[in-house]
This record gives C-alpha cells, sequence and structure tokens, in this order.
C-alpha cells in the first residue's frame, strides 16, 4: 500500500533535511511545528533556523526521537512550491538510500528533485483583492502600484527606504491584508515555461465566416493584414484553447493582433509550454516486435507469475533469466499492462540512455499509455516538466536510466529493472546508490511487484535465487530465431601470420560475406574508445600520460588531440618525446575511431557508424545512429558496449568482438563476471530473426575459462564456479562489501592518513566479524592532482564496524561495483 503521510496537527516535531554544506547536513534534525503551520504536509519545503542563519529544508516525516520540545526550535516558515515536493512514498525511500548509502539526506533529497529547483529561494510578494481600508502614503501606494501586474520578488521592487525598509513597509502591508508574502522556490532551470497565446472569440468566429461568406463586415472594415490573421485564427480554430501568438504575429505583426484584440474580436492569455522529450517522436519509431505475436509457453508463464504477484502486492524480487533474445520485453510490456489495468503506475530502469528509446518506442506502440522519460541526457527544463508530470500523477509508465527510480511516484504497481545486472546502476558520486538495489527496497515499500531481468544475471543475484530469496524464472530458447553460432578467432596465431590489423581474418571474411542486399547487418564490439590506446616514444619509450591521474593518454583522430578517459582532460597532440624530445612517436593499441576506419578501407562498398561515449556525448546523436541501424540505413555498427546491449535488430546476422579480453585481467573480482556479460550480451545480438546469427569472439587468451563459457554456451558452470569463489572470500551475495577512499594533494598524507583510518577500524572490526583490508593505492592512484588511497571493509555488517559516515577526506561507497 502507498506509504501515508504524517498526520497535520501544531506542536509535534518533525525530522528536517537542512540543504547546508559539509558536516551540518549530513543527518536530519528535529523541529517543532509552530501552530501558525498546522496543516503542514510530509515533503514540504521549510525555512528552518540553522547556526547564526536560516536554511532551507525539506520536512522528512515524523521524528524518531522526541528531544525536549522545550529545546527544539520551531520551523520558521513553508516555502511555496506547489504542495509536497515529494510524496509519502519517495520521503521513505529517501531515508532508506539516506541510511542505507550513509548519505546526507538533504543530497538525496537534491537527487530526487529536478536540477536547480534549490538554487533560487525568493521572498515573493502577491497583491490580495482587499481593497484599501484607510489612508496609504505615497510609497505604500507606489508598491501596491507595482504588483498590479501580478506577483514579483521582493528584491525586484522599488522603494526610496533601502531593503529593510521594503521589508518593513511590505509586512505592514501584509497585516492589512492587502499584499501576502511567501518564500518561494523559484528555481531558474525547474521553472515551468510560459508562451503567450491567442483565440478567436465568437465575434471573431462570425467576422471570419462573413468574409469567407463574401458578405459586408459590419462596422468599421478590416485592413488587409487584419483579414490575414483573422482568417489563419479562423483555420486553426480547432484548437480551442488557441495558438501561440508568437507563431501567428511572426507572419502578421504584434500590432495587427492587438487591433484584433482591442476590437473584441480575440482574446490573448499565457499558459504553460510544457517540455516534452518525446514531442517530436512519432510512436513506433523503433518500436520492434508486434504485440500481436503469440507468447510462447515460457512467456506465457513468466507473465502469469508477475501478475499475481502485482495483484497480490507482492515485492518478492522474480529473477527473469531468459537467453538473449528470449523475448524479455514482450514480457515487461504485458506485465505493465496487467499493473495499468490495476490502475497503477509502472516505472521501467534500463542502464543506458541510448537503451531507454527502444523500450519507450516499444511501449509507445504496444500500450496506449502515457510515458515519461527520465535521464540525465534530457535538458535541465524537461527533467523538470517530466519531473512535475510524475508528482501529479499525469503519466502511467516512467521511463529511465538509474535517475528515474527516484522519480517523485505516489504509487507504483510494477518495478523493472532490465539487463539487472549492469554496473551502469551504481552511481559514481553521492549519493552512491545502486538503483537495482534501491528499486528492491522502492518496490518493498509500495507492495508493488519487482522484475530483475538479464541473459546474464549478476552473479550475487543468481546465487540468492539459489539461496531462495529470489524467485528464478528461466526463458530457455528465443521465440523466434535461433541462438548464433560462435567461433573463437585466436590474435597470436593472427599476429605469427603478419596479420597486424584490428580485424582477424575470420571476422574480415564474415564482412566480406555480409549480404548486404538482403538486408543483413553487422555489430563489432570494441570496449574501448578512441584511435589509438597508447601514444609511445620509439626511441626512450616515454608513454604520454595525464598530468592529473598519470593514466596512459588515448589518440582521438576525430579531434587530433589526446584525451584522458578518467578525468576528461583534452591535451594537443605533441610532436616531440616531452621526455627525450623525440619526433619518434608511435600510435599503439586501437579503438572503435580506428576500428571504424579500417572496416571503411577493408569494405568502402558496406555503410558503416560508430556509437561509443564520445558520439553519446552529443544531444540526440546516440538515438540517431541507432534509428538509422534499426531502419536499415546503416549495415556495419561499431561501438564500444552500449551496442552490445539491449538493442532488438532482427537483420543482425553478424556480430564480432573485436578485443574479447580487454577487461578480462584487471584487478578486480568482477573482472571475469563483467567480461562474460558483456560477451554474452554482445553475442545475443545475432540472429534474432528469419537468418541464423553468427559471433566471432577475437581474444589473445582462447583458454580462458570465461571465453570457453561464452563459447560452448556453459553459463551456468561459469556462475557455479565464480560462486564458489565468492564464498570463500565473503563477497556478495555471502557478505557486504563497503570501499573508503581518502584523496589528498600530499602522497604521504593521503597515506598516513589511510593507515590511521585502518587502525581505528580494527580496532572494533573483531566485534562485527568484519576484516579490513588496505591501505592500498586506487588503481587510479592519482585524479584531479589528489593521490588517492583504498580501504576495503569486508564482512556481514561492515557499515556497523564503520559507525557513520567518517567525513571528509574520506568518500564512503557502499555496496561497491569495483574495489580498483
Amino acid at each position: 500500500m502507498p506509504i501515508a503521510g504524517s498526520g497535520s496537527r501544531p506542536g509535534r516535531l518533525v525530522e528536517v533535511a537542512v540543504d547546508a554544506a559539509g558536516a551540518g547536513g549530513a543527518r536530519p534534525f528535529t523541529y517543532r511545528v509552530p501552530e501558525s503551520l498546522a496543516d503542514l504536509e510530509d515533503g514540504e519545503a521549510v525555512l528552518v533556523e540553522f547556526g547564526r542563519r536560516q536554511a532551507l529544508g525539506v520536512v522528512l516525516g515524523e521524528a524518531h526521537e522526541a528531544p525536549s520540545t522545550s529545546t527544539t526550535k520551531p520551523l520558521v516558515d513553508r516555502v511555496r512550491a506547489d504542495g509536497p515536493l515529494l510524496p509519502p512514498l519517495a520521503l521513505a525511500l529517501a531515508r532508506w538510500v539516506s541510511e542505507h548509502y550513509l548519505a546526507p539526506p538533504a543530497l538525496v533529497i537534491r537527487a530526487m528533485l529536478p536540477p536547480g529547483l534549490l538554487e533560487r529561494l525568493e521572498l515573493v510578494a502577491e497583491r490580495t483583492p482587499q481593497p484599501v481600508d484607510g489612508e496609504l502614503d505615497a510609497v505604500d501606494t507606489d508598491l501596491l502600484d507595482q504588483l498590479g501586474g501580478g506577483a514579483r520578488p521582493a528584491r525586484d521592487l522599488a522603494a526610496p527606504d533601502g531593503r529593510a525598509g521594503l521589508l518593513r513597509r511590505l509586512r505592514g502591508l501584509a497585516s492589512r491584508d492587502l499584499v501576502t508574502l511567501d518564500w518561494t522556490l523559484l528555481g531558474a532551470g525547474a521553472a515551468p515555461r510560459y508562451e503567450r497565446w491567442i483565440r478567436l472569440l465568437p465575434a471573431g468566429r462570425a467576422a471570419a465566416g462573413a468574409l469567407a461568406r463574401g458578405e459586408r463586415q459590419p462596422g468599421r472594415p478590416l485592413g488587409p493584414r487584419q483579414i490575414d490573421a483573422l482568417t489563419e485564427l479562423a483555420d486553426r480554430s480547432v484548437a480551442a484553447d488557441g495558438v501561440p501568438a508568437a507563431e501567428v504575429a511572426g507572419r502578421h505583426g504584434t500590432a495587427t493582433l492587438a487591433s484584433l484584440v482591442r476590437r473584441g474580436l480575440a482574446e490573448t492569455g499565457v499558459r504553460e509550454r510544457p517540455r516534452r522529450p518525446l514531442a517530436t517522436r512519432a510512436p513506433g519509431s523503433r518500436g520492434g516486435r508486434p504485440r500481436s505475436a503469440e507468447l510462447s509457453e515460457a512467456q506465457a508463464a513468466a507473465v502469469e507469475r508477475i501478475a499475481r504477484a502485482i495483484e497480490v502486492r507482492d515485492p518478492r524480487p522474480l529473477l527473469l533469466d531468459g537467453v538473449t533474445g528470449g523475448g524479455k520485453t514482450a514480457i515487461y510490456v504485458e506485465a505493465i499492462s496487467a499493473a495499468l489495468a490495476a490502475g497503477r503506475p509502472a516505472l521501467v530502469l534500463v542502464p543506458e540512455i541510448a537503451l531507454a528509446l527502444p523500450i519507450v518506442d516499444r511501449l509507445r506502440a504496444d500500450l496506449d499509455a502515457r510515458v515519461a522519460l527520465v535521464h540525465s541526457g534530457l535538458g535541465d527544463g524537461e527533467r523538470a516538466d517530466e519531473w512535475r508530470r510524475i508528482r501529479g500523477g499525469e503519466v502511467d509508465i516512467v521511463v529511465g536510466t538509474r535517475l528515474a527510480v527516484v522519480a517523485p511516484l505516489a504509487d507504483v504497481g510494477v518495478v523493472i529493472v532490465d539487463e539487472e545486472h549492469d554496473p551502469a546502476y551504481k552511481s559514481d558520486r553521492t549519493p552512491r546508490l545502486q538503483a537495482r538495489d534501491t528499486a528492491i527496497r522502492l518496490a518493498e515499500l509500495a507492495g508493488a511487484a519487482l522484475v530483475l531481468g538479464s541473459a546474464t544475471p549478476a552473479v550475487d543475484s543468481l546465487g540468492r535465487a539459489f539461496e531462495g530469496a529470489y524467485d528464478r524464472i528461466v526463458l530457455p530458447q528465443r521465440p523466434t530465431g535461433s541462438a548464433p553460432t560462435v567461433t573463437v578467432a585466436d590474435l597470436r596465431t593472427e599476429l605469427a601470420e603478419g596479420n597486424r590489423g584490428l580485424l582477424s581474418r575470420v571476422l574480415d571474411g564474415a564482412l566480406d560475406a555480409l549480404d548486404t542486399a538482403a538486408g543483413e547487418q553487422a555489430i563489432l564490439v570494441l570496449n574501448r574508445r578512441g584511435t589509438a590506446s597508447v601514444v609511445l616514444c620509439r626511441d626512450c619509450g616515454h608513454v604520454q600520460a595525464c598530468p592529473d591521474c598519470e593514466r596512459p593518454l588515448v589518440y582521438h583522430q576525430a579531434g587530433t588531440t589526446l584525451r584522458c578517459h578518467h578525468c576528461g582532460r583534452a591535451t594537443p597532440l605533441a610532436t616531440r618525446c616531452p621526455a627525450c624530445k623525440s619526433p619518434r612517436i608511435r600510435y599503439l593499441g586501437g579503438g572503435t575511431e580506428r576500428v571504424e576506419r579500417e572496416v571503411r578501407a577493408n569494405h568502402p562498398a558496406l555503410r558503416v557508424a560508430r556509437l561509443d561515449r564520445d558520439v553519446a556525448e552529443r544531444r540526440g546523436a546516440a538515438a540517431r545512429v541507432l534509428d538509422a541501424f534499426a531502419a536499415g540505413q546503416t549495415d556495419v555498427l561499431v561501438g564500444t558496449s552500449l551496442v552490445a546491449k539491449g538493442l532488438d535488430v532482427p537483420a543482425v546476422t553478424l556480430v564480432g568482438v573485436v578485443s574479447s579480453d580487454v577487461a578480462l585481467n584487471l584487478p578486480d573480482e568482477r573482472a571475469a563476471e563483467r567480461t562474460y556479460q558483456l560477451l554474452c550480451q554482445a553475442v545475443g545480438r545475432a540472429g534474432r530473426g528469419d537468418r541464423p546469427g553468427r559471433a566471432i569472439l577475437q581474444t589473445y587468451q582462447p583458454d580462458n575459462a570465461v571465453i570457453r563459457a561464452v563459447a560452448s554456451g556453459e553459463g551456468e558452470t561459469f556462475y557455479t564456479d565464480e560462486l564458489a569463489m565468492r564464498q570463500r572470500f565473503g563477497s556478495p551475495p555471502f557478505g557486504r562489501l563497503v570501499k573508503l577512499t581518502v584523496a589528498l594533494s600530499d602522497r604521504e598524507a593521503a597515506e598516513r592518513e589511510g593507515e590511521a583510518m585502518a587502525a581505528r577500524l580494527r580496532e572494533r572490526a573483531g566485534e562485527h566479524g568484519t576484516t579490513v583490508l588496505g591501505p592500498a593505492p586506487a588503481y587510479i592512484a592519482r585524479r584531479n592532482d589528489r593521490w588517492r588511497y583504498n580501504l576495503v571493509l569486508r564482512g556481514a555488517d561492515p557499515v556497523a564496524t564503520l559507525g557513520g559516515d567518517p567525513g571528509p577526506p574520506w568518500s564512503v561507497d557502499v555496496d561497491p561495483e569495483s574495489l580498483l
């Protein structure tokens, strides 16, 4: 059931997330609700006394512990924001996120609001309809005149006696009920957008009709420009709420429209003009399979199981473990339909922005539902307007990346986490939440069905299913198409035979054989951007590195620059070695740009496109690339892991993984898991249509257990081995991890701070059964001119050992995705 809000009564104690920087905002604070705010609701913004100043806060709910009311400060005032900023369900989730991930509550609240909403707090004055009773001096009369055009921020009003005098006068006018004074949030990017509209009045429609019939105009005749404007407005009169005045004024002139208004033929007004990210996208642009397709027996059983969970409000996680192309999206559609039939909205999470539109298209094509889109690629105004729609209950389905898990839903009937294994669900900034795990908690709070979908489940998710904590639903085969054949190309042999290119002979031959006349397409995956991964001096061996991170810089031919893929720093190309001044500089390795160039050179007849983060950073670019590929306008799509996830294009018959072992040997315990998942997902893009599919894995390690598991399709063996190793070391799902990172400009100081913290933690680790590892230099030891050291806490409850957020200079990552 939806979470109930606190009752409205004066004198009650509430917890407030105070929007204060530093340690002051690290925990909620208790305040007393005064008589004047007796109707205050949880989730409302308030003004509070905080130290020697006033600060903005958000009411979280009733205080858990009740300090003495005589020493508890009262709330100063409410801040007008059209009701509560967040509904009770979102507030309950915010509390959990703050407590579980040791995140300051105000930062959690900020993450749940549109960007910039809390940045501008204004005292707004508005004239009331109350007539003036008694005399006013000239200054007060002028203030009322300034407010005649509507509400205005107090700082925009002019008065001869300065700001202090202005505020005294406004309060005096407020005491006489001539004005109202409200603290109001006027976030710049989050404010609604308004437009002026114009529409014909009955007299205008009558005049337009007379003109159309050639009848004589009553009264003073209209001029040619007025007639043209009147005719256009009449032609567009199907819009009962009018048309944008700027459009008509651009053709006929502002003075022409003003004359129609003066003559009583038209009227103007102001209305909100919502920013809709999907407004210009036709439903079904990339909608995939039709809903009319009959479900397989396994799909139908999965739908029945999820529908039952929706009906009885069972939040027990359902792990939908299906082969790639197994029809999970069709199950999602039916599950969402069941939730909507029950009168409850749905939430769908995807790991990447590029994967949001395909599922949005599918839902809009199959269901007559209102869909909201939430991700960081939207403009601030679009995010704010989508947030307002969700908060107002004006949407049926919310689709988005990890941001969407904290959308202001008042209720939700089914929560779907697609590609639940993906590390992109973990945030790398405070609050460092894991969206999948947060979705699990959201489902528990809302009494919603929860579906975790993946062809390659996270090792810890499958482990929890084996333990009985999750229900596992298996889709063993594809409803259409067939599993692709997998070939392993040994790059050691290729190199020994003189092949210095990035494409093996077998992959190059497969591209040659691609039947583009029949519509066949290919995907090439390389988990590295750029043109060359190392820039090396051939005389002294110096590798050009980022001065901030000390990681090798990557050459990007498109911008003729060297870029750091960790901090984003761009550096001009050096014509001579910085160390020995030699001009003999060589570019080693290869990224997506080089693969694209090599395919174009070897196969000039093929139409090639590229999709990596460098492309996706450009607004709308990822959608354009994927739309063109889905429409058959591109033959070969080259990309990073972005192209290995979620794409359902039946014409793809060939997938080539250019370098299968890029991340296989990283010093991280999830390296094998991540590589296995990427390879399986990539292979699964092939053979989804009527034609058989083929996948080619290029590798220097053909005997590696991960490569063998993918090539043979023996996933269960891989998972069993991984779980055995996790159990041996007490890693998830058999224990929990917390990673602490200290970052200081002085290397020795950072190491000393790490050693001191480790010593303090080890003193109390024994009572909690926690192991403290480190300190050790981070994998990227230096970033943004700071040296970084990690500590890792491993055990049943490492958070208890930590005892809370240690504060600066430490950052805390609870349940980290990586220990690098």
